[in-house]
């Protein structure tokens, strides 16, 4: 178990603290788009809530995809609101933090968004809305919690962690940790690195389900360990999943940077849509985004 620990560890001061920059390299080809350019949905990433996440920062290289495929991107600035939500057709929210938690990531982890603004997303939802929620670990899950749980998922406040890897987390069609959906059709195999895990509820479908073994790390401060630290079992939890939700929908996922392409460290590892062994995770989030358009 302490070896465990230390490679937990030294895989965070390598690639999560470290400096993490866009690779300028990734180009991910596009023969047969969604939309028109420019004629698709407007998709919105929230940046009001201090969101790891933003159009112009981490997630630079997921809005140029999803561009490429035809959505208009924007993004959506302060309070969540009805009247806000009436501009947009896909809410996209990456990794918020309540702001008592800006660079102190350690319990409590309170919601970042107010009860008014989870219920205004969530009628928003049900009237024909879409929400792509993406919420990591600690202290991102927590942050998220409650606007998961107005959907029915139950978020962990954690660090997933698979049996024997050691955070570039593969799930495959062929050890069966890829359930069967629309999403995830014809997708063989993507790359998550760490992020929690969740429960769904009997409405939903799961898409990335952790195998036997795997557990939930979950400490009073993010990526401190020790041999006390609660250990949750999270087999057949998911990291994926998508909810029809009256006439809209939701897709919910536990990992951010599956969606990204950066380059962390003084190594300029690759971790994200970049990575080796993580080609179909940009098909993936085609998929996902063809499912909350409905097309």
């Amino acid at each position: 178990m302490k070896f465990l620990y230390v490679t937990l560890l030294v895989l965070v001061f390598q690639y999560g603290f470290a400096q993490q920059i866009a690779d300028p390299d990734f180009n991910y080809i596009i023969d047969t788009p969604l939309f028109e350019k420019g004629q698709g949905m407007t998709v919105a990433i929230d940046e009001g809530h201090n969101n790891f996440h933003t159009l112009e920062g981490r997630y630079a290289a997921f809005a140029k995809l999803l561009a490429k495929d035809g959505f208009q991107m924007t993004s959506l600035k302060g309070k969540v609101s009805a009247a806000k939500l009436r501009d947009i057709d896909v809410l996209v929210i990456s990794n918020p933090i309540h702001e008592s938690n800006l660079g102190h990531w350690v319990l409590p982890n309170p919601s970042a968004y107010s009860k008014k603004e989870i219920n205004a997303i969530n009628n928003w939802v049900r009237k024909g809305g879409r929400l792509f929620l993406i919420a990591d670990h600690m202290p991102f899950g927590g942050a998220a919690e409650n606007l998961g749980k107005s959907f029915g998922f139950t978020f962990t406040n954690g660090f997933a962690r698979w049996p024997k890897r050691n955070g570039f987390d593969t799930f495959s069609v062929s050890a069966k940790t890829i359930d069967h959906h629309e999403v995830t059709e014809e997708i063989n195999q993507v790359m998550t690195f760490t992020g929690q895990a969740f429960q769904i509820p009997s409405s939903a479908k799961g898409l990335l389900r952790f195998p036997k073994g795997s557990f939930s790390l979950e400490p009073d401060t993010a990526w401190r360990f020790n041999e006390d630290t609660y250990r949750r079992d999270i087999e057949n939890w998911y990291q994926g999943a998508v909810l029809e939700y009256g006439k809209g929908r939701v897709a919910v996922f536990g990992e951010a940077a599956m969606f990204t392409t950066q380059l962390a460290g003084p190594q300029k590892v690759k971790v994200g849509m970049n990575t080796l062994g993580a080609e179909q995770n940009a098909e993936l989030l085609r998929n996902v985004m063809r499912w909350l358009s409905n097309r």
